[in-house]
């Protein structure tokens, strides 16, 4: 078969053709680049709306001047509740209000630096649908976001972190939670209740108000203009956390749970909690007036301050539980960092002892699971239960590169030796010394490791927080 010879002139047509159609894609491709104000689904020709602040449009890392408190406070507890807000609030730093529900009295005033500055609630009583609410009275703190918006002086501000006066923050935890989420985008970061019953009753999907939650910028000013229609959707929800909830869901806006924020739905010794506390920062403490002193010998308000002392000197690392053994004695030892230290005459591994013994009460009683976290059971058994100490003192040492923190015994045991184990008793330790590098700050959710030293007949137990080794287990 004879090949076929085509005309040059009509190959060389087609290869100009070819040559200039693959110049006009380059060129359209890489320098005509439109505008697109539209949004690319054509069936919902939607408009897109920029902000016009400057403030979703910083790179730089967020810090406590990007976040806006809003604090719910009522004139009848201020007094007692004040010295929990002062122990936190850092004048000058923080930023926001805390919204009453009365202008202060003359007992109140001058009204102090110490606190956020007061700020009254617009009246709700006026909307057409406050006749109609379950609970009138939570109108006030749900638009109490709505109402700091409204204030202005939102330049810069990244976050708006709701909660009420009987919260204490970590204000530097809390920083660092909040960094880790682009603040231009719609956030709404808390955590649930730790109690089954409460999570039942309103929603396993909403962040508890008490305890405190996080919204950011651009979703607070979407969520403004729409919180009286809210109010008109669901007047028959009894506390603003689930209006919040709920309104923020219609929005499409979902949950992002932080376990350090706790709502504290328990009563009595907390102590098991915190001595167990999960890997992650600590950011918030609720409800003070429903639990014990954290620290023995002390009152609520001395127990506050003292906590605060640890977490002065190295916030990320507050109620970091780590775990370590002493071979030559078979003790188990945990230290809730600035907080406590537990002795055990056994070997238990690792994840028994992150587990909190259940040290307290749920606040309402049910069927159970009651906690929405696996607990221990007190017990007497001498290889199981702990000998308990609480942080004493905390300082920094040579040259400040060291933390020492010195935590003393609560109370005897008063339970025979754990036999199994071989009988080494730890009745003698008054008290545990804990060193940790403070150049060197905790990682949000690390697990450490440590070392123990201890000299028999000895009353002191000296630990050296560290990095784990590369497969260290109990063993």
């Amino acid at each position: 078969m004879k090949p076929k010879f085509r005309n040059p002139s009509f190959v060389n047509f087609g290869k100009f053709l070819a040559i200039s159609g693959l110049s006009l894609l380059f060129f359209y491709t890489f320098f005509y680049n439109p505008p697109c104000n539209k949004c690319c689904d054509l069936s919902s020709p939607v408009e897109i709306k920029w902000s016009n602040s400057s403030k979703n449009t910083v790179d730089y890392p967020t810090n406590i001047s990007h976040i806006k408190f809003v604090l719910i406070g009522s004139l009848k507890t201020w007094k007692q509740r004040r010295p929990y807000i002062e122990a936190w609030w850092r004048p000058n730093e923080t930023r926001g209000n805390i919204f009453m529900d009365s202008p202060p009295s003359k007992e109140f005033l001058p009204w102090p630096q110490t606190v956020p500055p007061f700020q009254l609630n617009e009246d709700a009583t006026k909307l057409p649908v406050y006749p109609k609410l379950a609970n009138p009275i939570e109108a006030r703190i749900f638009r109490s976001v709505l109402d700091s918006f409204r204030l202005g002086d939102n330049e810069d501000v990244r976050w708006f972190v709701m909660a009420d006066d009987d919260t204490i923050f970590f204000v530097d935890n809390l920083v660092q939670v909040l960094a880790k989420y682009d603040h231009t985008k719609r956030y709404y970061v808390g955590m649930y209740s730790e109690a089954v019953i409460s999570n039942f009753l309103f929603s396993f999907d909403m962040a508890y108000g008490g305890g405190g939650y996080a919204l950011s910028y651009s979703l607070v000013e979407e969520l403004a203009p729409l919180m009286d229609d809210c109010l008109e959707r669901y007047p028959f929800m009894h506390t603003s956390d689930h209006l919040s909830s709920s309104c923020l869901s219609d929005l499409g806006v979902g949950l992002t749970v932080e376990r350090g924020i706790h709502q504290i739905d328990l009563l009595g010794d907390i102590s098991g909690m915190l001595s167990s506390h999960p890997q992650s920062p600590i950011v918030t403490l609720h409800h003070f007036d429903n639990i014990d002193p954290l620290f023995p010998y002390k009152n609520r308000i001395e127990s506050i301050n003292h906590l605060m002392k640890a977490a002065e000197v190295d916030q990320p690392r507050l109620v970091q539980q780590t775990i370590c053994y002493h071979r030559p004695t078979n003790w188990s030892v945990s230290v809730s960092w600035g907080y406590s230290a537990h002795i055990y005459e056994n070997i238990i591994p690792r994840s028994v002892l992150r587990k909190p013994i259940e040290t307290f009460a749920p606040w309402k009683n049910g069927p159970p699971p009651v906690y929405m976290f696996n607990t221990r059971l007190p017990t007497n058994d001498s290889c199981q239960a702990p000998h308990v100490f609480f942080m004493e003192s905390v300082r920094k040492i040579k040259g400040n590169a060291l933390v020492l923190t010195t935590y003393r015994r609560k109370a005897p045991r008063r339970l025979r030796p754990c036999f199994y184990t071989g009988n080494h008793s730890a009745d003698r330790i008054s008290r545990i010394r804990v060193f940790s590098n403070a150049t060197v700050r905790m990682e949000p959710g690390s697990i450490k490791c440590c070392s123990v030293k201890y000299m028999g007949g000895m009353n002191v137990v000296n630990i050296k927080l560290r990095d784990c080794r590369k497969g260290e287990v109990i063993a």
